[in-house]
């Protein structure tokens, strides 16, 4: 279904070096032994950016394909559903500043956890949910967050996003990175006709973002 959604809205190694820029007071940008990498899946990669960019501590978001088997894949070719791959967000961050814990909680009340192979409006594998982990201590954290909303049990429905292993990660096209700032009005168009905020206010009592 996006394809529709996305011809009208589009019309037409992740870079941390760049997204790591100072903030125009007098704050040092964070060094690179102090930035970590944290990746998460939760459909379309152009809603799951602001969010993210909403957070102190968090340095940059990048929009990429993960988890699948074919080189440098195209968004074209991620879409058919045929390479394996995942839409996700890539997301540099100062753990000194944000705790990957509230990464986790973001991730969670941005996203479906109860449906498979989908998200919205989005239906296919490309689309799933999912935890993407860079080191032990990510992997226990998110088992642990999932864990804990299974025990919760705020929805009839299990908890299906899985906890995996991060790939190698390809970043998507240039247009694709920060959608929702360059082309605000298509971005929100996508947004409302997907129903994305409506099902997570069904969800979580909240619409996303």
């Amino acid at each position: 279904m996006r394809t529709r959604f996305r011809n009208v809205a589009c019309a037409g190694a992740l870079a941390l070096a760049l997204a790591a820029a100072a903030p125009a007071a007098a704050q040092a940008p964070a060094s690179p032994s102090q930035q970590a990498v944290a990746t998460f899946a939760g459909g379309c990669f152009w809603c799951m950016e602001p969010p993210f960019d909403k957070l102190p501590g968090v340095i940059s978001t990048t929009s990429g394909y993960m988890g699948g088997t074919k080189r440098n894949p195209t968004y074209e070719e991620v879409s058919t559903g045929r390479t394996g791959h995942t839409e996700v967000v890539q997301v540099a961050y100062d753990p000194s500043k944000v705790s990957y814990e509230k990464l986790l909680e973001v991730f969670w009340r941005n996203i479906d956890p109860t449906v498979k192979d989908r998200q919205f409006c989005d239906v296919g594998s490309q689309y799933r949910s999912g935890i993407f982990y860079h080191s032990a201590e990510q992997e226990r954290l998110a088992a642990a967050s999932k864990a804990a909303l299974e025990k919760s049990k705020p929805f009839k429905q299990p908890i299906v996003t899985p906890v995996e292993q991060a790939g190698e990660f390809w970043r998507a096209e240039d247009y694709h990175q920060d959608f929702y700032k360059k082309n605000p009005v298509r971005y929100n168009y996508y947004k409302t006709g997907c129903g994305r905020d409506a099902r997570l206010k069904e969800l979580w009592g909240k619409a996303g973002d």
